[in-house]
C-alpha cells in the first residue's frame, strides 16, 4: 500500500462554548441586533418627521418667507430678522469662546502642571458639558442682563451661548491636541525650539482638524438653541435688522428657533406652516455646518 494510500484526512474540529462562555456570546449577538433596532427605529422617527414637515412646509417656503418680516398675519410672515439675528449672535458667539476655549485646552495639555487641581478642573469642565441649557439662560440673566446691565441684547445672547458651549470646545480641543503624537513635540524641543514655539508652530496645526471639527459641532447646537435665550429675554417680534456695528450688539433680537417657537405656540393653525418651513431652514443651516465639519476635517488631514 502506498504513502498517498495510508494519509488520513483529519476531522474537522468544531468548538463551540458552553456554559457562561456560550450565554455571554449569545448575549452578544442578541445586543447586536437589538442595538440595530434602536438605530433603525430612530431613523424611522426621523424620516417620518422630516417628511410630514417637509410637506406641511414647503408650500410655505418661498422668497418673500425668507426677506419677510414677522407679522401678525400669517401669509406675510417670515423669518428676515430672525435668520439676522441667528448670524450676529453666532458669530460673536464663536469670537468670545473659541480664543478661550483653545487657550484652556492648550494650557491644560501643555503647560499646567499634572496635579489634583488640574484633575478637579477637568472634572468639572467634563460636568459642565452636561448641564442642562436653561441653567445657563439663568446664569446669564442674572450676570449679563441684570449685574452687567445689557438688557436683552445681542451682546448678552452671545456671551450666554459663548458659555454654553465652551465647556463642549474645550473637550474636544484636548482631545484633539492629545491626538498630536508626541515624538513632534520632542523633536521641536531637541532642535533648540522653546515650549510655546513648539506648540505654535507644531501642535495647534496638527490638533486643527479636530478643533475646527469640534468648533463647528457646538456652533451648529448652539444655532438651534432656544430655552436659554428666552431666559434672558430675547423678544418673539423684531421687525427690524440688527445693525451692523458694534453699537448693534446692544439692539433687541430674536433667532430662528425662538422665532419657530413662536409659531408653534400661536392657535392660528395657519402659522403651523410657517413654524414647519423655519423648521427645514434651520435644519438646513445645520446640517450644511455638520458637512462643513466634515469638509473641513478631511481637507486640513489631507494637508
Amino acid at each position: 500500500m502506498s504513502a498517498a494510500e495510508t494519509t488520513t484526512t483529519p476531522a474537522t474540529v468544531t468548538l463551540q462554548a458552553e456554559g457562561s462562555v456560550a450565554r455571554r456570546q449569545a448575549w452578544s449577538r442578541t445586543s447586536r441586533w437589538i442595538l440595530l433596532a434602536a438605530t433603525l427605529l430612530g431613523l424611522v422617527v426621523l424620516v417620518i418627521l422630516g417628511i410630514d414637515n417637509a410637506i406641511v412646509g414647503i408650500p410655505s417656503l418661498d422668497w418673500d418667507f425668507l426677506s419677510n418680516y414677522p407679522s401678525r398675519f400669517a401669509e406675510r410672515a417670515g423669518i428676515r430678522s430672525s435668520i439676522l439675528g441667528s448670524v450676529w449672535v453666532l458669530v460673536f458667539t464663536v469670537i468670545f469662546a473659541i480664543p478661550v476655549a483653545v487657550g484652556a485646552a492648550v494650557w491644560m495639555e501643555e503647560f499646567a502642571p499634572q496635579n489634583a487641581i488640574l484633575t478637579t478642573v477637568r472634572l468639572n469642565i467634563a460636568n459642565l458639558a452636561g448641564v442642562p441649557s436653561i441653567i445657563y439662560g439663568i446664569l446669564g440673566l442674572a450676570v449679563f442682563v441684570r449685574l452687567m446691565e445689557l438688557g436683552p441684547s445681542i451682546l448678552a445672547g452671545a456671551l450666554t451661548l459663548a458659555l454654553m458651549i465652551l465647556p463642549m470646545t474645550v473637550i474636544t480641543s484636548v482631545e484633539a491636541i492629545n491626538q498630536v503624537a508626541p515624538s513632534i513635540r520632542e523633536g521641536s524641543l531637541a532642535l533648540g525650539a522653546t515650549r510655546w514655539q513648539t506648540v505654535w508652530n507644531h501642535v495647534l496645526p496638527g490638533a486643527m482638524p479636530g478643533i475646527l471639527t469640534g468648533t463647528i459641532l457646538a456652533v451648529a447646537r448652539a444655532a438651534g438653541e432656544t430655552a436659554a435665550l428666552i431666559m434672558i429675554g430675547a423678544f418673539t417680534f423684531i421687525a427690524f435688522d440688527p445693525a451692523l456695528s458694534f453699537g448693534g450688539l446692544l439692539d433687541s433680537f430674536t433667532t430662528l428657533p425662538i422665532q419657530v417657537y413662536n409659531w408653534t405656540i400661536r392657535p392660528q393653525p395657519e402659522f403651523r406652516a410657517n413654524a414647519a418651513a423655519g423648521i427645514i431652514v434651520l435644519m438646513i443651516a445645520v446640517i450644511g455646518l455638520n458637512a462643513l465639519a466634515l469638509v473641513v476635517r478631511d481637507r486640513l488631514r489631507r494637508n
